[in-house]
């Protein structure tokens, strides 16, 4: 994709609740725009590099989170997640996987995330696990050995940092983030934060239209 294009930018974390829950949206604005607005999607690390493992605290403002996602989106949550003991909320390797997909198969990207999010909070399935985050891949399509290589190739790991660090020096402080632009022209905000799908797609139409009659 040519970032010199319209194209909307997406910053989310695949184990960040709001963005699973903002998923069906920002799927709905790709399969209606198609390659007029193609998506772009960048990685935010929102617990990357944790290692303390979890506490009764962290379980209840998790489960207070899930609550409101549930209610605003309507998006199921597998609550045998907080059964789990020890368990390191890192989203470093789910934000790896979803590069990995990027850099084999960009159009896969965003479909890719969705499966990552969809596996850990609708099936509770362990996203921070190599093995478990391979076996999505293939489930997504992907051959496991060329996926798993990748993954694991310090160039991929370097290239999510950088993501990061991208998203934090344009101010990101919480996903999901939606943009809309070019690298040419700027970025115009779509939402920081969840917003329903409802007025999006006119609204999107006609900003599209004044960026068309600006390049005319």
């Amino acid at each position: 994709m040519s970032t010199e294009q319209p194209h909307f930018l997406y910053i989310a974390d695949p184990m960040c609740s709001w963005c699973y829950g903002f998923a069906p949206v920002v799927e709905a604005l790709a399969g209606h725009f198609g390659e007029r607005l193609p998506v772009r999607i960048m990685v935010g690390g929102l617990r990357a590099g944790n290692t303390r493992p979890m506490r009764q605290e962290d379980k209840d403002y998790i489960a207070n989170a899930w609550t409101k996602v549930g209610a605003a989106t309507g998006r199921s949550f597998d609550q045998a997640f907080f059964e789990r003991e020890g368990f390191i909320y890192d989203t470093e390797p789910a934000c790896r996987a979803v590069v990995t997909a990027r850099s084999l198969a960009p159009d896969k990207a965003l479909a890719f995330k969705g499966r990552i999010s969809q596996a850990f909070y609708g099936a509770n399935r362990d996203m921070t696990a190599t093995d478990e985050i391979v076996k999505v891949a293939v489930e997504a399509g992907f051959d496991g050995p060329v996926f798993r290589a990748a993954f694991e190739q310090p160039e991929i790991s370097n290239e999510t940092f950088r993501d990061f660090l991208t998203a934090k020096q344009m101010g990101v402080e919480g996903f999901p983030c939606l943009v809309a632009g070019s690298d040419a022209k700027g970025y115009s905000m779509v939402t920081h934060g969840y917003r329903p799908l409802d007025g999006m797609i006119p609204a999107l139409e006609g900003w599209l239209t004044q960026q068309s009659g600006a390049t005319a």
